[in-house]
């Protein structure tokens, strides 16, 4: 693992596995009555959000927690960023306190990788969505989903998506989802697709390692899983299609279209889902829709990034053997 995780496409096929096959092992960490390892115990995780979250947000506290490090939460509301503090001033007052590793999120793409790289912290950073750049956690918890689903949970131990067919659909614009996506699933060998409106296909998709169609319909049938997105409209400065019922009906999943895809072939969904657009709720109640399971995946594969990125070992502590032999005196002197 490098020491920083910014972009999927930065993970080589060795790199995604390793985390896919580590995220397996921590997954099984919650099938314990005791939920919680030791590893990062005396870490600091701070999870530096500038844009709203709840998903990712929990998700990476309840994965720093169960590694026993100590969480510290960041909000820019109320914080001083609302002041007028910039992201430098901010980093260097967690790097005064000790952070050991900086999940942020932010709305200006590019943040992490200017966090990482300006020498202001010294602590691992971990892009949690930046922009409309990407939000490499989020593909490896889909991937992570993918395998379990199309491979198999124990099967799918050191192995790829090689020869899978993946679909991606809607908002592709204005998605950190798609691009991360687009870079993790070619790397573990799938064959990408993305499907969208005309005027919600970035521009230079052409050099993306992906094809594009336009037509929903035509692809379903080819598909192992089908990867529905949130239409943006926070990030939406012109109309991008006519009206919602018509954006709907050309590229919105239903129990029709559903059924004409493969039996095994499932449907995935990052979330928030908005039900009767882009997914109907018999589709997002279906057992072929794995929202809440991605969910679930997402603290697994962000509990094995933390624990691949601070190396899994205990900080240096150079007074450890004095505070052992201080300890085996008072021990002595009490036989």
């Amino acid at each position: 693992m490098k020491r920083h995780l910014i972009s999927a496409a930065d993970l080589t096929r060795d790199d995604a596995v390793l985390i896919l096959d580590t995220a397996e092992e921590m997954a099984r960490v919650a099938d314990r009555p005791i939920k919680k390892l030791p590893t990062l115990r005396g870490r600091t995780v701070v999870n530096l959000f500038f844009e709203d979250s709840t998903r990712t947000r929990i998700s990476f506290e309840a994965a720093a927690k169960r590694l026993s490090a100590d969480v510290i939460n960041f909000s820019a509301k109320g914080s001083s960023v609302s002041k007028g503090e910039s992201l430098k001033d901010t980093a260097l007052t967690l790097e005064a306190m000790g952070a050991d590793a900086v999940v942020i999120r932010h709305h200006a793409s590019g943040a992490p990788y200017r966090l990482a790289n300006s020498g202001w912290i010294d602590g691992a950073v971990v892009n949690a969505g930046d922009g409309t750049h990407e939000h490499p956690t989020q593909a490896l918890l889909d991937a992570f989903t993918m395998r379990r689903r199309l491979v198999g949970r124990d099967a799918g131990i050191g192995r790829d998506l090689e020869g899978r067919r993946i679909t991606i659909v809607g908002d592709v614009l204005h998605s950190r989802v798609a691009r991360s996506n687009v870079h993790l699933l070619t790397t573990l060998g799938a064959h990408v697709t993305l499907v969208a409106p005309p005027t919600l296909v970035p521009v230079g998709v052409e050099s993306w390692p992906c094809d594009v169609s336009y037509d929903l319909d035509d692809v379903l049938q080819k598909s192992d899983a089908v990867m529905m997105l949130r239409v943006q409209r926070e990030r939406m400065n012109a109309a991008f299609f006519p009206t919602e019922r018509e954006y709907s009906r050309r590229y919105g999943l239903d129990g029709e279209r559903m059924a004409r895809m493969p039996e095994h072939a499932i449907v995935m969904h990052p979330g928030p889902m908005n039900r009767g657009m882009e997914i109907t709720a018999e589709v997002a109640d279906s057992d072929r829709c794995t929202a809440v399971e991605q969910v679930a995946n997402g603290v697994s594969i962000r509990m094995a990034v933390l624990y691949l990125l601070l190396g899994g070992a205990v900080p240096d502590a150079k007074d450890v053997p004095a505070v052992t032999n201080a300890t085996t005196a008072r021990t002595e002197e009490t036989k």
